[in-house]
C-alpha cells in the first residue's frame, strides 16, 4: 500500500467509495469524472503504479481485472463496453495506481 494513493486508501476503506464488486485480488468502483454513461474503474489491491511496474507473478492480478471488468459490465447490463488503461501522465494517466476503465458505449 502507498499511504499518499487514492486507490490504496479506497481500497484500504479509508476513503468511501461505492464499492460494485470485490474479491481478494481487485474491486471496482464508479469513476468519480465518468466519460461515458457508465463508468467504472477496477483496481488491483496491490499498489503497482502503472502497467510498466508489474513484476513476475503479477499475471494473476491483471487477468483477474479482466475478469472483473467482465463481471461489473454484466452487472450493469452492458453486452458492450469499452476497456481503457492508460500508461503514463502523457497518455492520461492521472492516478499512479494501476486501474482499468470500463465504460459503456454511449
Amino acid at each position: 500500500m502507498d499511504k499518499d494513493c487514492v486507490f490504496c486508501k479506497i481500497s484500504a476503506k479509508e476513503i468511501p467509495a461505492k464499492i460494485e464488486y470485490e474479491d481478494e485480488y481487485c474491486l471496482s468502483f464508479p469513476d468519480i469524472n465518468p466519460r461515458a454513461k457508465t463508468h467504472l474503474l477496477v483496481i488491483p489491491k496491490k499498489h503497482i503504479p502503472t502497467i510498466n511496474d508489474l513484476e513476475d507473478g503479477d499475471e494473476k492480478i491483471t487477468g483477474r481485472m479482466l475478469t472483473v471488468a467482465k463481471k461489473v459490465a454484466a452487472k450493469f447490463n452492458m453486452p458492450s463496453y469499452r476497456l481503457l488503461i492508460s500508461v503514463g501522465k502523457e497518455a492520461g494517466q492521472e492516478v499512479f495506481h494501476l486501474h482499468l476503465h470500463v465504460m459503456s458505449p454511449h
